[in-house]
C-alpha cells in the first residue's frame, strides 16, 4: 500500500537512543497522574511534562508543559491524559528533567527517495528548534550510500562547515547505526541540546518501515498508520489479523464512524484498478464508509477477516467488491471468503445490495463457487467477470440502481 511507516512515540524513541549510548534527560513515562507527581518528587527542581502523540508541534496545542514542583506535574499530566489534540487523545506522558540549554541543533537520517538519490540522508544544523523545516541555510545534507555507510571522516568536515560540535559527529554516527538497525525510515533528535552536562536529545522521533516490524518484536506499536486521528476499534482489529499472517494483504481503512444515507463498504482488489472502481462509485454521489484491499495473493482467512469487518460498518447500504483487473491470485480464495461472510453476516439483511467485479486465475471456478454459496441469501446479489473489468462506469451505475432500491424498500417497511 505505498510508502507506510510505525511512528514511534517519543519515550519509545528516547529508549533506542539511550540504548545507543545517546543522551537523553532523566525521566520515565506513566499513565497515571500520581506516577507524575512522584516522579517529579524523585528528579528535584522543574519538569517538563510532555503528552504522547505520534505528530511534532505538540507544544503549540498545550502538548507540553513545564512544571516547577510535583503537584503542577500531577495537574499537567491530568489534563493531559483527559484531553484529546488534534483528535488525539493521549495514554501516557513523559515526565523528564527540565534541562538548562545553551543551543539546539538538529539532527536527522531519513530516506531522500528523489531521482538524484535514492539513499539515505544525514541532515544537520547548528539551529534546531520549531521551524528547522522551513530553513535551508546553514543545513548539512549527506548522503549516504548503503553498501559503504556513513563515514566519520565525511561528517566531520561537512559538521566543521557549519559549526556543528565534534561531539554531534558521534551522535550522528549513532543515529545512523539506529537507522539501519531498525529499518527506519527516519530518525530525528530535534532538538539537540548544548547543556552544560553536554549534547542532550531533549526530544526524538523515529519512524519505522511498518513492512519490516516482523523483525523488531521489541518495538510495540499500537497501530501503525500513518492516520492524522485515532484509529478506530475496526482498524485495530483488522490491523491485527493482518498483522498476525504475512501472506498477501488485508487492508482496511475506515473513512467515517458515522454513516449514514448513500454509504457503502468499499473492497479492492490491488490499488490502481481499486481506485479507478472508487471514483466511478464516488463521482455516482455515493459515499465510501471504507478504503479496503486484497492483493498479493492472501488466503481465504485473511479475506475473510476484511469482508467481515466491512459488514461490520454500521449503517452501510452496500457492499461493492470491485477488483476492475485480472488479478494474477488464485480468486477462488476470494470465493470461499465472500461465500462464508456473506452467510454469516447478511442472512439477516434482506434486500441488501452486493455487487461484485471478481476476474483474474481460477475466474470461472470461483464464480461458481460464489453463485452457489450465495443463492439462498436474501440480498440484491450481482456478480461480474473479466467482461466488465473496464465497465466500472456501469457498474457503479448498477450498484447506484440496487442501493436506491433497497432504500425505498426500507423506507416503505418503516412507514
Amino acid at each position: 500500500m505505498g510508502d507506510t511507516r510505525a511512528k514511534l512515540l517519543e519515550y519509545q524513541s528516547k529508549r533506542i537512543l539511550r540504548d545507543h549510548g545517546v543522551v537523553v534527560p532523566d525521566g520515565e513515562v506513566i499513565s497515571d497522574p500520581k506516577e507524575a507527581e512522584a516522579i517529579a518528587r524523585k528528579l528535584e527542581g522543574s519538569v517538563v511534562v510532555k503528552a504522547q502523540l505520534p505528530f511534532t508541534g505538540r507544544h503549540d496545542v498545550g502538548g507540553v508543559r513545564f512544571a516547577s514542583s510535583p503537584e503542577e506535574a500531577r495537574l499537567a499530566a491530568e489534563e493531559m491524559l483527559s484531553s484529546y489534540f488534534r483528535g488525539f487523545r493521549p495514554k501516557k506522558v513523559l515526565v523528564e528533567r527540565r534541562m538548562d540549554v545553551r543551543a539546539e541543533l538538529f539532527l536527522s537520517v531519513v530516506i531522500n527517495d528523489s531521482m538524484r538519490f535514492r539513499s539515505p540522508m544525514l541532515l544537520a544544523s547548528p539551529f534546531g528548534g520549531t521551524g528547522i523545516e522551513e530553513r535551508s541555510e546553514g543545513v548539512v545534507r549527506i548522503p549516504v550510500d548503503y553498501l559503504d555507510g556513513l563515514g566519520r571522516e565525511v561528517v566531520e568536515e561537512e559538521f566543521s562547515q557549519v559549526g556543528m560540535p565534534s561531539e554531534a559527529v558521534d551522535i550522528a554516527l549513532k543515529l545512523y547505526d539506529i537507522f539501519v538497525e531498525y529499518d527506519a525510515r527516519s530518525v530525528e533528535v530535534n532538538p539537540l541540546a548544548l547543556t552544560d552536562e553536554g549534547l542532550v536529545a531533549l526530544d526524538a522521533r523515529i519512524d519505522l518501515d511498518d513492512h519490516a516490524l516482523f523483525r523488531h518484536p521489541d518495538v510495540e506499536v499500537e497501530v501503525p498508520k500513518d492516520l492524522n486521528r485515532e484509529p478506530t476499534d475496526l482498524e485495530r482489529r483488522m490491523w491485527y489479523w493482518d498483522d498476525a499472517d504475512p501472506r498477501g494483504t488485508g487492508y482496511f481503512i475506515q473513512l467515517t464512524t458515522e454513516a449514514s444515507e448513500g454509504y457503502i463498504g468499499f473492497h479492492g482488489i490491488g490499488g490502481g484498478g481499486a481506485m479507478l472502481a472508487a471514483d466511478a462509485l464516488i463521482r455516482r454521489g455515493l459515499k465510501l464508509a471504507n478504503y479496503s484491499d486484497t492483493s498479493g495473493d492472501p488466503p481465504a482467512s485473511k479475506v475473510y477477516r476484511v469482508i467481515r469487518t466491512i459488514l461490520s460498518i454500521p449503517r452501510i447500504e452496500g457492499y461493492v467488491m470491485m477488483g476492475s483487473v485480472l488479478a494474477s491470485q488464485e480468486q477462488w480464495h476470494h470465493a470461499h471468503a465472500i461465500v462464508k461472510a456473506f452467510n454469516e453476516m447478511l442472512r439477516d439483511r434482506p434486500g441488501f445490495p452486493a455487487v461484485i467485479l471478481l476476474a483474474g486465475n481460477k475466474e470461472e471456478e470461483s464464480h461458481e463457487i460464489i453463485r452457489r454459496g450465495v443463492r439462498d441469501l436474501p440480498i440484491r446479489f450481482e456478480l461480474y467477470g473479466r467482461d466488465y473489468i473496464y465497465e466500472t462506469d456501469y457498474i457503479a451505475d448498477r450498484v447506484l440502481k440496487l442501493v436506491e432500491e433497497y432504500r425505498r424498500e426500507r423506507n416503505e417497511v418503516q412507514d
